[in-house]
């Protein structure tokens, strides 16, 4: 054969299929600008150089894992449209004499061209907006920009590996079909029809009952933790779910369907539902998928959205004060006051020496235990971390004591107690009583605090918010740290935590704010002579804007982040429903040209074409909407673990993702819903 004959066979080949190749080839172009753009800011040194740059690259990182995983399944998966549409054409070529190593040959300069294509035109698009992107991710983190372009030869190296591996596998697959099956297969291809799948009740049942098991698990799951260790099992069991009610519901619908004599003959239903029988496990896999795709976005956009807008409140339950000074150490030790005396000496000492001004001092210490808290009692439990799974977390519960001496002074009260008397403030449980115990030290309840007598409690609000939490304000904690000393974890380590705070704001700029934490710290560890204490202390002095950079850091970045996926999942369901739409039409297209002979008009065409989106086709936008509403409560919990603990805002931003998708699924359906239309009235041989 003539040189450069196998290669003008494939570019014609590509010509001639552009209608499904263009869209398969802009896809494949978009997911490697992604991966581009990811990777090159995972490892751009605008980003990591900025405080909270670290936080932000290891989530990009993880994005980055995300869109390969995701460009992998998905081009393979569509891959599978093509090669169903051109198999009649290899069968023809095979018929006139190409043999299958010939078809071999065509098809690995196809495979060649398609890499070419979508690697370069996605490397120029992600080399042009790598900069824009940047910027886009220091403005949300809030830095200043730096206009100095930069490439990454580290990047587009990774970038032509993975898409290589990716189409190299999609090459031997559509190889692998071409080569299993006779010329009389490959031209009948497109004439089969799908047979209802075997055990359809037993398929159907099972996807219903993982279902019920799913939502049960969203709506049992009470605590923040709990949500995040059943989380991405109840996310599989949707995912296989949905796949299973999918498939089953397609096969129930149609026969349902042919059984109303009513609604099958009619001239509007009669060709859309015998159109979706014939092809009823695909059809029902290609709305699952689309519905898993839609759900993802729902889920991301919400949540990431709803992050971004919490970072200000997350931020200052975490670090209400400009400079906030923390201590915390296992154990009881008779030299536990001396410490924290000394502790404050530190701060006092550096806030003297610099003469720096403060206000809102916050000055106390505690001590703290968790366990189960069961009838007005904690047990302490003893953690294990291979048995994280059979923790019953809505019983998970810290009681902090707190001296009254401490309390009356931040407070500006002289609220008195007797021996075994306690002030309790319960936060997240109402199973206190009039008496309150830890294991065998019992409390008389005399007074019940509300929550914001117990705000002044620094880093702990973070932990309030997560778990059920008891505040004694007792005569001497101390007392009940003695006494429980002697619970130890499984590896040895006192149950047993005291927590020592020191936070006050102060009018200085953001660079003294910074330079005066850093002072603290190093005043404590050049002067403590505590050895024996310190060993096993973890002493911090944080300050509030440097902290500011680091949550915009990783909230931002998560923000970007679930922008950039919900971009590549929304184009890739768009994908989804047009090659639906078009492989649909060109199988259709006979049918349709059968109906008009016997007198169906154009009109009619277009009512039956909307009887079947109507029929099943916004299926998949409802599921989704219904995952999305039993994944809400968990949702809100997992959020809490970010220390975003904002309801009405998650419902704002779930309202207004569901509307997004909405709009973008009925937009490309109508665009997509014209191609069938085309499709199905034309006498062209596409």
């Amino acid at each position: 054969m003539k040189k450069g004959f196998y290669s003008r066979m494939a570019l014609n080949g590509l010509r001639r299929n552009r209608k499904l190749y263009l869209p398969y080839l802009m896809t494949g172009i978009l997911m490697v600008a992604v991966f581009y753009l990811m990777t090159f800011l995972s490892t751009s040194p605008a980003v990591s150089e900025m405080s909270g740059g670290g936080s932000t690259q290891m989530i990009l990182s993880l994005g980055k894992f995300v869109i390969a995983v995701f460009s992998a399944i998905f081009l393979l998966y569509t891959s599978s449209f093509l090669i169903r549409r051109r198999k009649k054409e290899f069968g023809l070529y095979n018929v006139l004499g190409m043999d299958r190593k010939n078809i071999g040959r065509i098809l690995v300069r196809e495979s060649l061209f398609t890499f070419l294509i979508t690697v370069i035109g996605g490397l120029l698009i992600g080399i042009a907006l790598s900069k824009l992107a940047e910027l886009c991710l220091l403005n949300l983190m809030h830095e200043s920009p730096d206009y100095s372009f930069s490439l990454s030869f580290k990047s587009i190296g990774w970038t032509i590996l993975l898409f290589g591996g990716i189409y190299f596998v999609i090459y031997l697959n559509s190889l692998r079909q071409i080569r299993f099956s006779t010329a009389v297969e490959l031209v009948k291809s497109e004439n089969s029809g799908e047979k209802p799948p075997k055990a359809n009740r037993i398929i159907g049942i099972t996807g219903i009952l993982l279902l019920a098991g799913a939502y049960y698990l969203a709506v049992r799951i009470q605590e923040p933790m709990e949500a995040l260790l059943f989380f991405f099992v109840a996310v599989i069991m949707v995912i296989i779910a949905t796949y299973l009610i999918f498939i089953s519901g397609s096969v129930l619908v149609c026969r349902l369907l042919q059984k109303n004599k009513r609604y099958y003959y009619k001239a509007n239903h009669f060709v859309s539902v015998s159109s979706m029988a014939y092809r009823m496990k695909r059809n029902g896999a290609g709305l699952a998928s689309i519905c898993i795709l839609l759900t993802m976005v729902l889920v991301m956009i919400s949540s990431s959205s709803c992050l971004y807008a919490g970072k200000d409140a997350a931020l200052t339950a975490r670090y209400p004060c400009d400079i906030n000074v923390s201590c915390a150490k296992y154990g009881y030790s008779v030299q536990d006051k001396g410490y924290t005396e000394m502790l404050n000496a530190s701060v006092e000492s550096v806030v003297k020496d610099g003469e720096i001004d403060k206000d809102s001092v916050i000055n106390y210490y505690e001590y703290c235990i968790s366990g189960y808290l069961e009838d007005s009692h904690l047990s302490v439990c003893l953690n294990s971390l291979s048995n994280l799974s059979f923790i019953e977390y809505n019983k998970v519960a810290e009681v902090h004591f707190i001296n009254l001496e401490d309390y009356n002074r931040i407070h500006g009260t002289d609220e008195k107690l007797n021996p075994g008397e306690a002030m309790i403030c319960a936060v997240k449980t109402d199973d206190v009583g009039d008496t309150f115990s830890v294991e065998d030290k019992t409390l008389k309840v005399v007074k019940r605090l509300n929550q914001p007598d117990v705000s002044f409690v620094g880093a702990s609000a973070s932990v309030v918010s997560v778990t059920a939490s008891v505040f004694a304000v007792v005569n001497n904690a101390a007392e009940y740290a003695k006494a429980l000393g002697g619970f130890k974890d499984y590896d040895g380590t006192p149950m047993i935590l005291m927590r020592w705070y020191y936070q006050f704001d102060s009018p200085a700029s953001q660079e003294r704010q910074i330079e005066i934490a850093a002072e603290i710290e190093d005043y404590y560890h050049s002067h403590n002579n505590f050895d024996d204490i310190d060993s096993s202390a973890n002493f911090n002095a944080e300050c509030h804007n440097v902290q500011r950079k680091d949550f915009y850091g990783t909230f931002g970045g998560l923000f970007f982040i679930g922008i950039l996926l919900s971009i590549a999942f929304l184009v890739a369901t768009a994908l989804i429903v047009y090659y639906k739409q078009i492989s649909e039409g060109f199988e259709d297209r006979k049918r349709f040209e059968i109906m008009r002979n016997v007198g169906m008009t154009k009109e009619e065409i277009k009512k039956s074409i909307n009887s079947q989106m109507l029929t099943v086709f916004l299926l998949p936008v409802g599921m989704a909407v219904l995952h999305l509403a039993f994944a809400f409560p968990v949702i809100n919990k997992l959020l809490m673990l970010f220390g975003v603990f904002s309801s009405p805002v998650l419902a704002a931003t779930t309202a207004a993702s569901i509307l997004i998708c909405l709009i973008f699924y009925v937009i490309v359906y109508r665009i997509t819903s014209n191609t069938y239309y085309s499709i199905v009235t034309s006498g062209e041989n596409e």
